[in-house]
């Protein structure tokens, strides 16, 4: 083919494709999936209505006295400590696991706050009164005081007593003051741990699981807040700002794990929204996760794929957590407010299968999802 020839096809099949006038399609994830986008008018936004409350209520009631099946995670010093798990923890031995009995709790708690007219709240307050008594707590304070168990469900569990206190201190309701008084000696035994524990604790663990240490710092720092202890408060911003001020360019494309209930990007970003400055959050975050601030930014739900297997059902509370942090960080500023779009869409992937869910999920996943729906505000 002549010169002249070649150059007349180039110029035209140059032209032909500066004419075409077709938006790209988003590229998701440095992957080769081509995906449309939503807009925040498509995606349905989740609420926290009545009707939801008294679903999501449930669960707890369900669970917080069902002894069995149990996981004690329980270091035993002696036959002596073989008990069933009602003698050893008579507070919080329902919902599997002591955590989930302790959060389980929370949630009935929060909703009655919140909707203190809600139809089974005679029974919801009965249970609490029940499980909540002094001498129960004192049963708690002497198992937590044993050989060994002093470091028993650290991080995890103690934050989320610390959140059970912080939920009861702020009630305002005789049977809440009366709660607050009955679990304040636990409460003090636990805050007094993190404080010894933090200064000890070199390197945060940066994983997707219980141990998690910016989840556990996030809600013990909501609770320090609230109740105004300044000395668990200043610990947990100066250990956080030791662990986390320096890191940059997060992997969050390489999330989530097989069994990831918590999203160690976000988590950590969720942390540092709480303790930094509004501007120093915005230069931290943007060296941490810079792509947050793209609007074009996408990260779809985890993708549950049998809910009657107790680890691959993290990927519901996974979908639940990451939605909170999102909303969280979007009060940071306007140029986040995309992300409430992704809360949304992580949340209606998952909540609807909280009804007529195994207990594998069922025992825990409702405290995630009343979280997660109250950080919309």
């Amino acid at each position: 083919m002549k010169l002249k020839n070649i150059a007349i096809i180039a110029v035209f099949a140059a032209i032909t494709l500066s004419c075409d006038q077709t938006p790209p399609k988003e590229v998701k994830n440095n992957t080769e999936e081509i995906v449309e986008k939503k807009t925040p008018k498509d995606v349905k936004v989740p609420k926290l209505t009545l009707e939801e409350a008294i679903r999501l209520s449930e669960l707890p009631l369900h669970c917080i006295e069902t002894e069995y099946p149990n996981k004690p995670s329980q270091v035993v010093n002696s036959a002596a400590d073989i008990q069933s798990p009602k003698e050893l923890h008579p507070a919080f031995y329902g919902c599997f696991d002591w955590h989930s009995a302790v959060h389980g709790h929370w949630s009935l708690v929060s909703l009655l706050k919140t909707f203190p007219d809600i139809e089974n709240q005679e029974e919801i307050r009965e249970k609490l009164k029940q499980r909540i008594s002094p001498e129960n707590i004192a049963a708690e304070i002497a198992y937590f005081n044993k050989p060994y168990n002093k470091s028993y469900e650290r991080t995890y569990g103690w934050a989320w007593l610390l959140k059970l206190a912080e939920e009861l201190q702020t009630w305002n309701d005789p049977l809440g003051k009366e709660l607050s008084e009955n679990l304040k000696p636990l409460e003090e035994i636990i805050a007094t741990r993190y404080e010894e524990f933090l200064p000890k604790l070199n390197y945060p663990v940066r994983v997707g699981t219980h141990s998690n240490t910016a989840f556990g710092l996030s809600l013990a720092y909501d609770y320090a807040k609230t109740t105004k202890n300044e000395s668990l408060k200043n610990v947990i911003e100066k250990r956080a700002r030791d662990f986390y001020m320096n890191d940059q360019d997060c992997p969050i494309g390489w999330e989530p794990s097989g069994t990831d209930f918590l999203s160690p990007c976000l988590e950590e970003a969720d942390l540092m929204a709480k303790i930094l400055p509004k501007e120093e959050f915005l230069t931290w975050v943007n060296a941490f996760l810079p792509e947050l601030s793209n609007p074009n930014f996408d990260l779809k739900p985890g993708i549950v794929t049998d809910r009657t297997d107790g680890h691959l059902v993290h990927l519901d509370g996974l979908n639940f957590s990451r939605a909170w942090c999102f909303y969280q960080i979007a009060k940071t500023s306007p140029k986040f407010a995309h992300l409430n779009t992704l809360a949304n869409e992580h949340i209606n992937y998952s909540l609807p299968n909280l009804t007529g869910d195994s207990y594998e999920g069922s025992h825990w996943l409702g405290t995630f999802a009343i979280y997660a729906l109250q950080q919309q505000n």
